[in-house]
C-alpha cells in the first residue's frame, strides 16, 4: 500500500471540495451584491438572504482550507497489526454480512469519500462513534458500534 499515494490524494480531494467551497462563496457574495437584489421595501430580502449565505459559505471555504493545513501536517505512518489504531490508519473491515469498508482515521473531513486504486474508502475522525470504536484497537480485533438505534458489529482485517 502507497500511504505516500493516498496521502496526496486525500490532500486532492481535500483541495477540490475547498474550490467547490470557494465557487459557492463567489457566487453567494455575487448574488448579494447585485443590484437587482437591492431592497425594494422592507419586505425585500433577497439580498440580505443573499449576504447571510455569503457569510455562511465565506466560513465554509476557511474550514475547508483549515482541513487542507491539518492534513497536510499529518505525517504519513505505516501501521501493522502489532500497531494500535490511531489517526492515519488506513483499515479494512468486515461487517457481519462479510461486505469489505476501508476506513481511514482522519484528523478532519469526517465523512469524505475518496477514491484511490480502484476502492471507494471513507475519511473518519476519532471523534465518531466509529473512530471511538476503533482507536487502539488492533488486527483481528472486533468492535461494536452503535449507530442511532442499530448496533453495528465489524472485525478488524487489516491496516496499513
Amino acid at each position: 500500500m502507497d500511504k505516500q499515494a493516498l496521502h496526496k490524494q486525500i490532500i486532492s480531494e481535500l483541495e477540490t471540495v475547498y474550490q467547490g467551497a470557494v465557487d459557492a462563496a463567489q457566487r453567494a457574495y455575487d448574488t448579494a451584491v447585485d443590484e437587482e437584489n437591492e431592497a425594494e421595501n422592507k419586505y425585500d430580502t433577497m439580498g440580505l438572504e443573499a449576504s447571510y449565505l455569503a457569510h455562511g459559505q465565506s466560513q465554509r471555504m476557511a474550514e475547508c482550507l483549515d482541513d487542507i493545513v491539518t492534513f497536510r501536517a499529518l505525517q504519513v505512518t505505516q501501521f501493522s497489526s502489532l500497531t494500535p489504531i490511531n489517526i492515519g490508519a488506513l483499515i479494512y473491515l468486515k461487517d457481519d454480512h462479510d461486505d469489505e469498508h476501508i476506513i481511514f482515521l482522519s484528523p478532519v473531513a469526517g465523512g469524505l469519500k475518496v477514491l484511490f486504486n480502484k476502492n471507494e474508502m471513507t475519511l473518519i475522525t476519532p471523534s465518531s462513534p466509529i473512530g471511538q470504536a476503533l482507536s487502539a484497537s488492533f488486527v483481528g480485533d472486533e468492535i461494536s458500534v452503535k449507530i442511532k438505534s442499530d448496533i453495528k458489529q465489524y472485525e478488524i482485517i487489516k491496516v496499513y
